[in-house]
C-alpha cells in the first residue's frame, strides 16, 4: 500500500501572515512539520503543497519536495486534493493531510494514523486523544463521540455529549486535526460543496459525515501544539524541546 504525506501550507494566514516560515528553534515551521513526517518512517513521499513562491523556495532549500497549488483553494483538504489529482494517484493510495501549523506532531501519531489503513474497508481516518475536563468548554478543542468500532458519530466545538446524568462513567475524546484518505474518497470530498453543518461548526470533516463517509478515529496519547498566532510560537518551541528530549 502506498502512503503519501501532504502538508498544506499557505502564506496568507489572516491571524499570522507568513506563518509557515516563522522560525522555531532556528528552522522555519514548515521544515519541522516535514521532518516529523520523515521521522514517522511510513511515507513513501512527503510533499508540501503551497500557493507561495517563498514557501516553495524554503522547502527546496532544506531539501524537501514542494508542489505549487492554486491560491483559490478554500481549505487544506482542497489543497491536498489538488496535489493528489495532479499526481494521478491510484484510487487506493492513502494520502495523509498533515497540518502545516503542527510542528511538534509526534511521529508515532502519524504512524498510528497510517496504520489505520491496514484495514481494507477504511476510506478515511483521523486521530483522537483523551479530553481533559478543563478543555470541555473550549471551542478551540474539537470533541468527538465514537461508536463501538471507533468510528466518529459526530465532531463538535461544543461539549459533547451533554451531561444529563453525571453518574454515568464516560470516556471523552479530543480530536487532532490530522486526516488520512484513500485517493478516490479525497477526490469526491473536494468535489462536494460545503455543507451547513460544516459551515456552522467550521469543521470540514462534517462534510464527510454528512455524505455518509465513516471516519475511523484511532487513539494516540500524544497531544499537539498548533501555531495559530505569534504568541503560540514559544509554546510550540517548548513542545518541540519536550519531543526532542524523549528521543
Amino acid at each position: 500500500m502506498s502512503l503519501l504525506a501532504v502538508i498544506p501550507s499557505r502564506f496568507g494566514a489572516q491571524r499570522f501572515p507568513g506563518k509557515p516560515l516563522a522560525p522555531l528553534l532556528g528552522k522555519p515551521m514548515v521544515q519541522h512539520v516535514y521532518e516529523r513526517c520523515v521521522e514517522a518512517g511510513c511515507f513513501s513521499r512527503v510533499i508540501v503543497a503551497t500557493d507561495d513562491a517563498r514557501i516553495e523556495a524554503a522547502v527546496r532549500g532544506f531539501g524537501g519536495e514542494a508542489q505549487r497549488t492554486s491560491p483559490t483553494c478554500a481549505s487544506g483538504t482542497d489543497r491536498v486534493a489538488e496535489v493528489a489529482a495532479a499526481l494521478a494517484l491510484p484510487p487506493d493510495t492513502v494520502v495523509v493531510n498533515v497540518q502545516g501549523d503542527e510542528p511538534a506532531v509526534h511521529p508515532a501519531s502519524l504512524a498510528t494514523l497510517a496504520r489505520a489503513f491496514d484495514e481494507a474497508g477504511v476510506e478515511m481516518a483521523t486521530l483522537v486523544r483523551p479530553l481533559h475536563d478543563h478543555e470541555r468548554p473550549n471551542p478551540n478543542v474539537v470533541k468527538v463521540v465514537r461508536d463501538e468500532a471507533g468510528f466518529g458519530l459526530y465532531f463538535s466545538r461544543a461539549d459533547i455529549p451533554s451531561t444529563r446524568n453525571a453518574d454515568v462513567p464516560l470516556a471523552r475524546w479530543a480530536h487532532l486535526g490530522l486526516y488520512g484518505y484513500r485517493a478516490a474518497l479525497l477526490a469526491r470530498l473536494a468535489a462536494w460543496p460545503p455543507t451547513a453543518l460544516e459551515q456552522v461548526e467550521s469543521l470540514e470533516q462534517l462534510r464527510a459525515l454528512f455524505h455518509g463517509v465513516r471516519i475511523l478515529c484511532r487513539e494516540t496519547p500524544h497531544a499537539t501544539q498548533a501555531v495559530d498566532v505569534p504568541d503560540d510560537v514559544p509554546l510550540a518551541e517548548a513542545a518541540l524541546r519536550r519531543l526532542f528530549a524523549t528521543r
